[in-house]
């Protein structure tokens, strides 16, 4: 009875009497029973203990120790006396009609929590694959509430007959608010009209998209639009990487692949530079003069996003703009950064004065990818939203 009642707590099986353990490779077979009690009669509600027969039942319970575990009961059917139905007894960890006890499902949908494969996870808990995404698919997140600040993106999803999908964050409390099918400008002006609360959004984050400006201004119109400050960095790096490689391009075989190679060396900060990174640097820029003014173009604008405010930033912007003015004759490539920085501005002193930006976002959207990558694509959308909340939520 001892070594009983150490297997029970073992084992995690309460109120149980196992009669016997055994291997079988891959299984662990346990064989138990329910104690016998009286129970109430679910058509009269007499109570008996009059028991009319007995059946095995196979259910699959949690792994453990290496092993897949099975657990052989032996159920009991129970017949009233007064009216003669015949019923089984219960079994506080098997619901009705299942063959999988409740532990083992809520460690499926625990396990959704990973990105891993829905097949991986259903190998690993011993079911099928469809057993799985069933399970799982009682899992459900309702539609969210609005918070005081509000970050947008979309993401190359291929859900729904859809290829991008739109996501919504909060960037101060590093939640993921929702997933919706479309990133469709009609679709989400219909989806941000059901929310009522819009005015206590005090700021909206997004990624120089022109399309999500005029959703903000629209919907949010009491909300400062904020350009997220990667995104508007991002714009002078795309203008001098093209400098580079055109230039790069005129040189022979050998330099050029140097220049290709030593990307990241011009792209670095200058007060980043080691003493002969510094040597190197300034040995490439002495041979194109194009790739000179605009490494000076690049790094005057690192100086701008270095304001601590919203007024140093303003004159500092300034400045540079009229220095890429300056060169628009050299520096071709410069003219559509400096027309995005033009039509932008005001969002991009915004984010001086904002302390939220999109980097949340940009790393739930990277964890996506993997999830995708893992789970080989998934097809269907409230599937794919759940799981990216599931996960997001672990």
């Amino acid at each position: 009875m001892l070594y009983e009642n150490y297997t029970e707590e073992l084992l995690g099986l309460k109120d149980v009497i196992i009669t016997n353990i055994k291997r079988s490779d891959p299984y662990c077979i346990i064989n138990l029973e329910m104690p016998r009690k009286v129970h109430v009669c679910p058509a009269c509600g007499c109570e008996t203990d009059r028991i009319h027969d007995y059946r095995m039942q196979t259910v699959k319970d949690i792994s453990a120790f290496g092993k897949h575990t099975l657990l052989h009961l032996r159920k009991r059917r129970y017949s009233c006396p007064e009216c003669g139905k015949h019923f089984y007894e219960e079994i506080p960890f098997l619901p009705r009609y299942h063959r999988l006890t409740n532990r083992l499902s809520a460690w499926i949908i625990s396990e959704f929590q990973n990105v891993h494969s829905m097949s991986d996870i259903a190998k690993r808990n011993n079911v099928s694959g469809s057993t799985a995404a069933r399970i799982f698919d009682h899992v459900s997140y309702p539609s969210p509430s609005l918070t005081e600040a509000l970050s947008f993106d979309e993401f190359r999803g291929n859900a729904g007959g859809e290829k991008f999908q739109f996501i919504m964050t909060d960037p101060y409390g590093h939640k993921v608010l929702d997933i919706l099918p479309t990133r469709k400008i009609d679709d989400l002006y219909g989806y941000f009209d059901q929310f009522k609360n819009r005015d206590k959004v005090k700021y909206v984050i997004i990624d120089m998209n022109k399309d999500y400006r005029r959703l903000a201004h629209s919907c949010f119109p009491h909300a400062t639009l904020v350009a997220d400050k990667y995104h508007v960095v991002r714009q002078v790096i795309w203008a001098f990487e093209k400098v580079r490689k055109h230039e790069q391009q005129k040189f022979g075989d050998s330099r050029r692949k140097y220049f290709k190679r030593s990307r990241k060396l011009l792209l670095k900060r200058p007060e980043n530079l080691e003493e002969i990174e510094k040597d190197q640097v300034a040995a490439m820029l002495s041979v194109s003069e194009r790739l000179r003014y605009a490494y000076v173009l690049k790094n005057e604008f690192f100086k701008v996003m270095d304001s601590t405010d919203r007024y140093e930033a303003r004159k500092k912007l300034g400045v540079w703009c009229m220095m890429a003015q300056g060169y628009r004759n050299e520096l071709p490539e410069f003219i559509a950064c400096f027309n995005t920085y033009t039509n932008w501005q005001k969002e991009i002193l915004n984010s001086f004065n904002c302390p939220y930006t999109n980097g949340y976002t940009e790393g739930v959207n990277n964890k996506i990818k993997v999830l995708k990558r893992n789970a080989f694509g998934v097809r269907n959308f409230e599937r794919f939203r759940n799981r990216i909340l599931h996960v997001m939520t672990a």
